[in-house]
């Protein structure tokens, strides 16, 4: 069979032909193109406008914090005595204030007498380690019941002088203990973890020969701060526990740390050394270069977002091109809705005279183009004026009007306005109270132990053997090892042991209903709480916030869903029943930003349902290009089947016509 091509028999340009009348063909595939190309061009933008608004987003949940507009700096004249420095609760008040630092805190030491080596053998049995305060003048040491006496068990594996320093290492227990070598001997030094007058310690050693000789064995780490030396007192003080004592504007204060939180609101001291007669000044002032980097921060953060949909939404006439998404009613809208919330009141509602309720009130504007600027020098005089509303335009906030109910926070759904609070009942802890006064005797395996269950969590506790000098003796003992209890500890559980005429009483630090104390047996119950002990269990708070009944749960109410106040909770500390006040609730320009960005970045926002349409307009598209391209292949063949057929017939023409015409050639020519 001969070699065949389109167009060999006729000339005909089968190819050029078919190219030609395919690319008519596939004009309305073109169109195609230009559309998924213009669809994917929109789905970019969409992911760049995304991300500037997530990034936008952060930047307001930070700048909604009220902290970062009520911030304070301080500065101390002599910085060897003390460094000062302000918190995050915002709540340090402008103010200079002289210091004097009388003493600093410090930590108990004490030592051993020598061993011959490390592995000398010290004892087998227990060491109970308890926490107080030593009073040299009385010769009393009475018990930190804030800290639980720890009882360590010293076995033959670990009884040597090494073993007994790392047993306690390990266990964890507020004391540090290490062996220094003297030269000629080694001793065992104890120290505890924390410094303060209150964190003294004592240590009760009980040996497993049941023979507590006060030289011999464990016993050897007996020390009692009360007792003569050598009758359970075998270890020597290298250095007393005491607070740290200081004068602020010659108010005298003593504290248990070097590190005080407490003595000027909201602002935190490191005491370094003594300065006794030559106090020192320490100056709070207004942070207000913080609070102008906050406000610029958040001119910066809108208009970064604002120029974002700025480019994505207008036409260049520079480069004569619009954006992906000039038209689109999505980023129009998204555009809008960012400049109204910027431009809606804001602050406080209360209306009191000398708040702010708008931005432009302290120099954040909108300038023609749609971008925010700041006028520094108002918003110097804004400050100047009302430092402390300035945090409400950008926080969600909460002010009380009065002192014993505090903000403690809101969600989402909570609408800005002023809510009356009405307290029907306060809230109470749970407690149990005994029946008769509890025996000051507690013998080992006798009484000495009781099974408590406190707030659903049960402990059971096993009291140092021994006649104690007063019910308060015993309440610190009861109250000291239920605290110290692995169940209750690691349940966040604690409980306060206190005596009335000899009466014991146990409640529950946890407020409201699930604030429990029950007694559920041990051998000592009968002893401390008597046959029948009074149960009480704990009331959370009752009340209403805008005239609806409020959720309590402990001392916190919380308002219901579908009011307007939805969210808002409240701490109530105390005071009387019946009106309370009212509690202003606003929302700032931070804070309702950060809420419009997280709806519009949400799994159902209008982004979202944007990004999906056209995906799955690019599925369509897809679709149909494949649906054409296959039609293309259809339509091609039969064009060239339809070519080629008419090449072959034209072929045969031709090769007739030149038979013909040969044919012709030879007949005779007609000479008449």
């Amino acid at each position: 069979m001969g070699i065949t091509a389109p167009g060999m028999g006729s000339n005909l340009d089968v190819n050029s032909i078919v190219s030609q009348l395919m690319a008519v063909e596939r004009q309305p595939l073109a169109l195609l193109d230009r559309r998924e190309a213009d669809y994917q061009a929109k789905l970019s933008a969409y992911g760049t406008l995304k991300g500037a608004l997530a990034a936008f987003q952060t930047a307001m949940q930070g700048l909604a914090d009220p902290a970062r507009f009520q911030a304070a700096t301080t500065s101390v004249a002599d910085t060897s005595i003390l460094t000062a420095a302000t918190n995050s609760m915002g709540k340090a008040v402008p103010g200079s204030y002289s210091v004097e630092v009388q003493q600093l805190a410090q930590q108990q030491k004490i030592r051993s007498e020598g061993f011959a080596s490390t592995n000398s053998t010290v004892g087998s049995g227990t060491l109970t380690i308890q926490y107080g305060n030593y009073d040299s003048g009385l010769n009393t040491f009475t018990l930190n019941n804030a800290k639980p006496a720890q009882t360590l068990t010293i076995d033959p594996a670990n009884n040597t002088l090494s073993g007994v320093r790392d047993a306690i290492n390990a266990a964890n227990i507020g004391v540090s203990a290490t062996i220094i070598n003297d030269g000629s001997s080694n001793r065992l030094v104890l120290t505890a973890k924390d410094a303060g007058a209150a964190s003294s310690i004592k240590i009760i050693a009980s040996d497993d020969d049941g023979v507590d000789l006060d030289n011999a064995g464990l016993s050897q780490l007996a020390f009692d701060p009360t007792a003569a030396a050598g009758s359970g007192k075998n270890l020597t003080q290298v250095q007393a526990a005491q607070d740290a004592k200081f004068q602020i504007d010659g108010i005298a204060i003593s504290k248990n740390s070097n590190t005080i939180t407490d003595a000027i609101e909201g602002v935190t001291l490191n005491l370094l050394k003594n300065n006794a007669g030559t106090p020192t000044i320490l100056d709070v002032a207004r942070n207000t270069t913080g609070v102008k980097a906050s406000v610029d921060a958040f001119v910066k953060s809108f208009n970064a977002v604002n120029q974002t949909l700025a480019d994505l939404s207008s036409y260049n006439t520079v480069a004569n091109k619009g954006g992906a998404l000039q038209g689109d009613s999505a980023a129009l809208s998204i555009q809008r809705w960012l400049r109204a919330t910027v431009s809606a009141a804001t602050g406080s509602t209360s209306g009191a005279a000398g708040s702010f309720t708008s931005l432009s009130q302290i120099g954040v504007a909108f300038q023609k183009d749609g971008s925010l600027a700041l006028d520094s020098t108002r918003l110097q005089a804004a400050m100047d004026a009302g430092f402390d509303q300035i945090a409400s335009l950008f926080a969600a906030n909460g002010k009380s009007t009065d002192s014993l109910i505090a903000y403690s926070g809101a969600t989402g759904k909570t609408a800005a306005g002023n809510y009356a609070v009405t307290i029907a009942q306060l809230a109470t802890t749970g407690s149990l109270t005994g029946s008769q006064a509890a025996g000051l005797t507690i013998t080992a395996g006798i009484n000495d132990r009781i099974d408590i269950t406190a707030d659903g969590v049960a402990a059971s506790i096993t009291l140092a053997a021994g006649i104690y000098a007063s019910a308060d003796a015993l309440a610190a003992e009861v109250q000291s090892k239920l605290n110290g209890a692995a169940s209750l500890t690691a349940a966040g559980s604690s409980v306060v042991v206190s005596q009335s005429g000899g009466v014991l009483a146990i409640s529950s630090a946890r407020y409201g209903s699930a604030s429990s104390v029950t007694v559920t047996g041990g051998n000592g119950a009968g002893n401390l709480l008597g046959a029948s002990p009074i149960t009480t269990v704990g009331a959370d708070v009752a009340g209403t916030i805008n005239g609806v009944a409020a959720l309590g749960t402990g001392q916190t109410l919380t308002s219901m869903a579908g009011t307007a106040s939805e969210g808002l909770s409240l701490i109530i500390k105390g005071g009387l029943l019946g009106t309370r006040g009212v509690v202003d609730f606003s929302r700032g320009s931070a804070d309702r930003l950060n809420k419009l960005a997280g709806d519009l970045l949400t799994a159902d926002g209008i982004l979202a349902s944007r990004v999906d349409g056209l995906a799955g307009s690019i599925k369509t598209i897809d679709r149909r290009q494949e649906v054409f391209h296959r039609r293309m292949a259809t339509i091609e063949a039969r064009y060239r089947a339809q070519f080629t057929a008419l090449d072959t017939m034209l072929s045969s023409l031709n090769q007739t016509s030149q038979f013909l015409t040969q044919q012709l050639a030879t007949l005779p020519k007609n000479n008449s």
